[in-house]
């Protein structure tokens, strides 16, 4: 039997994609192996959000082609930088952008004639790689905001919604194979349903429906833009126990000249109020955040009045990446770009600033009695996913003892008895 590897690269959207290939190799009777020197062919699906992503993505091209198989590239940089690539890599069997994915298998079927170029990628064929009980589910693709220092709008195209029908039947089906937990996302999910002519298309409708399939233990929304997040949605979230009180709102920065030049919507005033909003209406909300530093015109004011607002706010979890200038982006042309070696200098900063944060808000969680799933297991202690931490390893872990053999995916509670800076550790409560 043939052995197909990948290798996926970037965001957990670019994964879902992923398995949707491995499900065509899948019905093409391919067997799938994490080894490289047992695959037939190789694909490198590929990140190209930023620049250190995008060496990443051709470091890996380049490694997988020293194995001497069938190499195919897709992915994001496949789609942007198509020409350039077969100019640089020409070693490479296959090119394909994310355009041409419907198109995925007649490219396939030219370097192994016994593809069947009539099966396409499909759903219903989705190979899910991150275990037997979480999974996630896109709802869309592409994006609108046209941030000015983002790239994805001229990788991925404009906003997308998928069918409502379509993404609750993959939802059921994905529980009836064992799946307790979902993960709700898009560069977007906030906006779900704004193309669509569906009525029922948008994320607060969309949930209700997700909590009707009973087998889902857990649903979790990613990626939420600040000023389409409703009361509504808040309510939801805070009175539904399956929905986790988990809000990942990327600001980027605090600063609302900052904010204005990115062409990101609201201002400081506006997230401050909105976070004081959801920490009223939902006592136990976890708030995730991302934030940039070195964007063209911040200034060293800007990052400690951005530090005073993290103080202010006390994300519970926060991350932090500097400025990549990015081709075809408005912003790489502003002025005042900020010189790399102080980007590092500010990121480094406030993620110390963070720690502080972190472990604070870690400490108040002690004797606490948190719920979840058994994801797994490191030396003599299992770890915990609950509401406060996300599947993207993005988060901190919860790590617990437990005197009883536990099995993946069994639904725990565990007491907190101890905090880190990132990381908590507890015990088994029976």
């Amino acid at each position: 039997m043939k052995k197909v590897g990948i290798v996926s690269l970037g965001c957990h959207k670019n994964l879902v994609d992923s398995e949707n290939i491995l499900g065509l190799f899948d019905r093409n009777g391919y067997e799938i192996t994490n080894d490289p020197s047992e695959a037939d062919v190789i694909v490198v699906n590929t990140c190209g959000f930023i620049e250190d992503s995008k060496k990443e993505s051709i470091e890996n091209i380049l490694e997988m082609l020293n194995y001497n198989k069938k190499v195919v590239v897709t992915g994001c940089l496949a789609e942007r930088y198509l020409e350039d690539l077969k100019k640089e890599i020409p070693e490479v069997d296959a090119y394909i952008p994310i355009r041409e994915y419907s198109q995925f298998n007649k490219h396939l079927s030219k370097i192994d004639n016994s593809i069947d170029s009539s099966l396409g990628i499909d759903d219903d064929y989705r190979i899910v790689s991150t275990g037997p009980f979480s999974a996630y589910l896109k709802i869309g693709e592409g994006c609108d905001n046209r941030c000015s220092y983002c790239a994805i709008p001229l990788i991925r195209g404009h906003f997308v919604s998928r069918d409502f029908d379509a993404i609750i039947k993959e939802a059921k089906d994905l529980a009836s194979n064992g799946i307790k937990e979902i993960v709700v996302l898009e560069q977007d999910t906030t906006k779900y349903g704004i193309d669509l002519k569906d009525e029922r298309a948008n994320i607060v409708s969309l949930l209700k429906e997700l909590l009707k399939i009973e087998e889902l233990e857990y649903i979790r929304l990613l990626y939420l833009y600040p000023d389409e997040i409703s009361d509504e949605l808040i309510d939801l979230i805070g009175n539904e126990p399956r929905l986790t009180p988990y809000f990942d709102i990327p600001i980027q920065h605090s600063e609302s000249h900052i904010l204005k030049d990115m062409y990101r919507r609201g201002d400081k005033d506006f997230l401050r109020n909105l976070f004081k909003k959801i920490r009223t209406k939902v006592p136990n909300a976890v708030i995730r955040t991302t934030v940039m530093v070195g964007f063209p015109g911040e200034t060293s004011e800007d990052v400690d009045n951005l530090i005073s607002f993290m103080n202010e706010v006390e994300f519970d979890h926060l991350g932090t990446f500097t400025y990549s200038p990015e081709d075809g982006t408005p912003s790489i042309n502003f002025p005042n770009q900020v010189e790399e070696c102080e980007k590092k200098n500010r990121k480094d900063k406030v993620m110390k600033a963070q720690q502080k944060i972190s472990y604070k808000l870690n400490k108040k969680h002690v004797g606490e009695v948190m719920e979840g799933l058994v994801i797994g297991k490191e030396n003599e202690n299992y770890l915990l996913r609950s509401y406060w931490n996300a599947p993207d390893d993005v988060d901190g872990k919860i790590y617990f003892s437990s005197d009883k053999n536990l099995n993946l995916g069994d639904k725990v509670k565990v007491k907190i008895n101890n905090a880190f800076v990132y990381d908590l550790m507890g015990e088994y409560v029976d």
